[in-house]
């Protein structure tokens, strides 16, 4: 099996505060989020939602694109996750069902 790169966004809720990641491990991650099982910026701010998601074959994809999307715009942002996830619906039972 071919190893999976995400970047992905989270949420506290609609519309809300916002963290672009990466990660190898989709289901893991979103999980520790889930849980808050790490200090840091998503559990200060309660980021559990995860809304957005694409999936890379190469890591170096993978980081180029949560480095660019992280630079972008706010609304540019909210409007990519809105393309896929209108309704900013809850994707972790999705990912880890």
């Amino acid at each position: 099996m071919e190893k999976q790169y995400w970047v992905y966004i989270v949420t506290d809720k609609p519309y809300g505060t916002l963290y672009v990641g990466v990660t190898s491990d989709l289901a893991r991650r979103s999980t520790e989020h889930n849980t808050a099982q790490y200090d840091g910026f998503t559990k200060k701010y309660g980021l559990k939602r995860l809304v957005w998601c694409e999936e890379f074959s190469s890591p170096y994809e993978a980081i180029a694109a949560e480095k660019k999307i992280k630079k972008w715009k706010r609304i540019w942002k909210i409007d990519l996750i809105k393309k896929i996830n209108p309704k900013w619906l809850d994707l972790y039972e999705t990912i880890n069902g």
